[in-house]
């Protein structure tokens, strides 16, 4: 099975923000951003979405199946 791959760590680091702000932005938990940088939880689609929104990236460019 394929295992889940992001960049919101990177992405979060560009734009100088806390794990806590990126939280919030997206109104979630320090803790689900956390789970999210570290692969231990896949956001639903609209929470992707929204992440690759406020990057303005396109979810494939946030998120990527690897094999």
């Amino acid at each position: 099975m394929a295992e889940t791959v992001n960049t919101v760590r990177q992405l979060r680091a560009e734009h100088g923000w806390s794990q806590g702000r990126l939280a919030q932005e997206l109104g979630v938990s320090r803790q689900t951003v956390n789970a999210i940088e570290t692969g231990k939880f896949d956001p639903s689609l609209p929470l992707a979405l929204r992440i690759a929104q406020l990057f303005e990236r396109q979810v494939e460019q946030v998120f990527d199946l690897k094999a």
